[in-house]
Parts: structure tokens; sequence; C-alpha cells
């Protein structure tokens, strides 16, 4: 792990819980959420100890969920050291070698950031909550940041054509948000993007891309549990899975955390 002096621990943070809301990835279910003051500028390793806990970031907002009757919110991390390609994410590889990756701060975005985040929000996503897309929520979602936060971009010549806006964290990353040219579909962008974020950090000799949340019922989110090794931080322990779960075995997963305590929780109390 890099070194860093923290200025914070964990108890001295002030932690916020919202009202209510529809959750995002199961539409039948409520959710809360756990929040950092927003107003509080962190350290890198504060961010770090806060990601390994299962919080993420957005914006100036630092959160994980807590709701009443789920814990399907699973924080998943690829364990880069150990993590092999399979057979089609190497042909996303190889048909993605022409492109050349930068480095850069989020506070050095420019037009062209945005004219690609809106590019593909209003291809792939007018149905979300960032549709339609401005240059004010742009900023607010991606640039503003509590922490240090750069881009992953990915060049095609003179083109930029994918976006990674990513966390630094004292044993890896954390992946927040990608968007990219919709009109490139046939480069699997959203797949390369993530082995590029694999690359990097097996360049910096650490530990994890850290790819925020696996929701077993939500089948839009199962694209995360396709690189493996991976780790899953389920009732506080982080637990690896080293082969791709079955659909049976997502389903199973996800039932047994369809409810506030764990399938255990009385022999837990009993002890």
């Amino acid at each position: 792990m890099n070194t860093y002096n923290s200025k914070f621990s964990l108890a001295e943070l002030q932690y916020f819980l919202s009202p209510s809301h529809d959750c995002s990835y199961l539409s039948y279910k409520p959710s809360r959420m756990v929040f950092l003051d927003p107003t509080q500028k962190i350290d890198v390793l504060t961010l770090s100890d806060l990601s390994r806990t299962g919080f993420r970031r957005s914006g100036d907002y630092v959160y994980k969920p807590e709701c009443h009757s789920c814990r399907q919110c699973l924080s998943c991390r690829i364990v880069v050291d150990v993590f092999q390609m399979n057979s089609q994410q190497k042909k996303t590889w190889k048909k993605n070698k022409d492109l050349e990756m930068k480095i850069r701060p989020v506070s050095q975005a420019t037009t062209a950031h945005y004219k690609l985040y809106e590019k593909y929000i209003n291809a792939r996503h007018q149905d979300g909550d960032m549709y339609p897309p401005s240059p004010e929520q742009f900023k607010s979602f991606l640039v503003n940041s509590c922490t240090e936060s750069f881009f992953l971009e990915l060049w095609k010549e003179q083109q930029l054509i994918s976006v990674a806006t990513c966390d630094v964290l004292d044993d890896g990353l954390s992946a927040v948000y990608t968007f990219f040219d919709p009109e490139e579909s046939r480069r699997s962008l959203g797949v390369f993007t993530i082995l590029k974020q694999i690359e990097y950090v097996q360049s910096l000799n650490l530990d994890f891309v850290y790819l925020g949340y696996w929701v077993p019922h939500s089948k839009k989110m199962n694209y995360k549990s396709q690189y493996l090794p991976f780790d899953l931080l389920i009732d506080g322990e982080w637990r690896n899975f080293n082969k791709s779960l079955t659909d049976e075995e997502v389903v199973k997963l996800g039932e047994s955390l369809m409810h506030k305590f764990p399938a255990n929780w009385q022999d837990i109390i009993e002890q």
C-alpha cells in the first residue's frame, strides 16, 4: 500500500441518515442511505478506509445503503494481482489495442469531456436520473470531489472516446462512473475501460479495483461478477469468489440478503 497521513479517523466523521426513498436497483424496495457531511473534505486514506467498509462516492457525497429489509447492495472489488481475462475479455482487449490511455485530474475537465458525457447519457440513459444532462449536473456529479480523483481517458488518435472517473485509494482505485462514445459500441468500451483500470492498478503494485455495488437481483449489475477473482463485502466481511456464479446461485444469494439481519443472526446473539 502507498503511505498517506490521514487527518481523520472514521469515528470522528459526521454521518447523516437519509429519508426513505425508492431503490435505484430494485424498484419494489424502499431504500435509505448513510452519508458523510458533504462539507467535510476527506483525504485518500479516510476514503480508503470508508471504501473497505462499503462506502461509495458521488460528487461531494460519500454514502452507503442502510435499508430496513434488504442487504443486497454488496461492495464488489477485483483482485488485480491474480486477475485473468476470460475469452471474451481477451477479444475485447485485442480489439482496442489501437487506443491510447491518458490520466488527467478531474479538475482539468474540458468541454470535450462534457460533450462525450452528454452524448452518452442522451443515447443510453434517457430513462435514468442523469437525464437530461447539463454542464452543471456533469460538474456536480463527476468533477466535484471531496478527495483525489482523476479521469482515465481512452483516445482514438485525436478523438476522446471513453472516460472513467476514478478515486485514488491506498490499495487501488474506486471506479466511480464510466461514459463513452455510443457510436463505438463494437469496441465494448465499458469492458475495455475496466480492463485498463485493472492494468493501471497493477502498474502501481496495488491490490484492487473497487467496482461499486453488485446487487444479485438486479441483472444490469451482473457484469461485475465476470472479472475473476472478485471479493464481495457480505455482512462486514470480504469474501472471495474465484468462479462465476450460476444464475441459480445468484438468485439464492440475493434471497439470502432480502432481510435486515444475517441469516444466522440468532446464533450470533446467543454466542
